[in-house]
């Protein structure tokens, strides 16, 4: 009689398995000794075995998908249920179980993973919209706006799916973002085209007066009247890079006319004045001389003097002007410095005011000088420090003032 805890073979023949519900036919042995019997269904169970052993490597050890996962436990539970084969057949259901619950859980971190990355492809959607919508409203760049809404719509084609619903709305409104700013940059050039139509015929007006004064011998009122065309042509704006091109090309052409012809002209003029400028040159370097000052009214008699030849001397070329008018300029002002400063040390009501600023302050420093004494005597550490302190600001400003008063003398 076979001892086997799972099974047993029937006097006539039929081999039973053992469960938690009881005994249950598995089959029939006739051929030979019960062990072989149960030997034969032991490896029925071992095959089975095998099965639950390599579906729990696939679903511990890679990533199968749950339904699949799920549906190869189903088949194998009801294997186990019906299976012709003697073993512990319980732990493998047992096995199974446990095999579910982890499916379970993996379902339950898929959809989890799934929800988080619907979430993160809805915002990144949701930003590529709202990008899109504010350059729909706000951007005049329109090369590089155009080029990002390119870019875009590529971004939301490589991003993940969301819900139908969703991803349809957000979908309408980045076609209604392009829309609109294609739209809009077609106003915008629309109404560029009008501008710059008003600028050509502004620009064409300013070319013909330029063109019409280019002849005038009128140096001085036609040298402004350029000036102003050419703050009319700075203000009146851009045409067409073409029409730009061609009417700054008659306008320049006006001016050089006009200013070559001015320069032709008075290089002429400065050939016949240099004689003028040798004599300037001998004045400037006598009115140097001056400097430095140390008699005032002496030093602007001389240059007084000197003036009246320098205006004898007549105009000089222009490139020269500037140079030896400015020479002239710094010697009298050299002058006119030593005349004020000579006036303020001379002046009775300045000296006063100064001499008045020394004797107060004289007199507060006494004062201070008996406090500070009285203070130590009496030991109060708190007035001695103020006393000092007030005593070495005045001792300072007394000083400035005494400076100020020399300078009278």
């Amino acid at each position: 009689m076979s001892t086997d805890p799972w099974g047993r073979v029937d006097d006539d023949g039929t081999v039973y398995v053992r469960t938690a519900e009881g005994e249950r036919a598995v089959g029939s042995w006739q051929a030979g000794e019960p062990e072989e019997a149960l030997a034969y269904f032991h490896r029925k169970y071992d095959e089975l075995a095998g099965q639950v052993q390599l579906l729990e490597q696939r679903v511990k050890g890679t990533d199968l998908a749950p339904a699949q996962a799920e549906a190869s436990i189903v088949k194998l539970r009801e294997a186990v249920a019906e299976a012709h084969a003697v073993g512990d057949l319980g732990a493998l259901t047992a096995r199974l179980d446990g095999l579910s619950e982890l499916v379970a859980h993996r379902r339950e971190e898929v959809k989890a993973a799934r929800e988080h990355a619907r979430a993160e492809a809805r915002a990144v959607k949701e930003r590529i919209v709202a990008e899109a919508e504010r350059i729909a409203d706000e951007t005049t760049h329109w090369k590089s706006g155009g080029e990002r809404l390119r870019q875009l719509v590529e971004e939301w084609k490589a991003a993940d799916r969301i819900d139908r619903v969703t991803e349809a709305a957000l979908w309408k409104r980045l076609s209604a973002a392009r829309t609109a700013f294609a739209k809009r940059r077609k106003q915008y050039f629309a109404g560029l085209d009008e501008q710059r139509e008003g600028v050509r015929a502004a620009k064409e007006r300013i070319v013909e007066e330029a063109e019409a004064i280019a002849g005038s011998t009128d140096w001085g009122g036609t040298a402004a009247a350029y000036r102003d065309l050419m703050q009319q042509w700075k203000s009146a704006g851009r045409a067409s890079r073409e029409v730009e091109d061609e009417l700054w090309a008659r306008f320049k052409g006006a001016q050089d006319q006009f200013f070559q012809a001015r320069s032709a002209v008075f290089a002429e003029r400065d050939a016949s004045l240099a004689a003028n400028a040798e004599v300037k040159e001998q004045l400037l370097a006598e009115a140097e001389k001056i400097l430095p000052v140390t008699d005032v009214r002496a030093a602007r008699a001389a240059l007084r003097h000197l003036v009246e030849r320098w205006e004898a001397a007549g105009p000089v070329p222009r490139d020269q002007r500037d140079r030896l008018e400015g020479g002239l300029r710094k010697v009298d002002d050299a002058v006119r410095r030593a005349e004020e400063a000579e006036w303020k040390r001379s002046n009775p009501e300045a000296r006063a005011r100064a001499q008045s600023t020394v004797d107060q302050l004289r007199t507060s420093i006494e004062q201070l000088e008996k406090r500070l004494a009285k203070a130590r005597d009496a030991g109060r550490a708190k007035d001695v420090k103020e006393a000092e302190e007030a005593l070495t600001a005045r001792r300072s400003w007394l000083e400035e003032a005494e400076r100020t008063l020399a300078e009278f003398s």
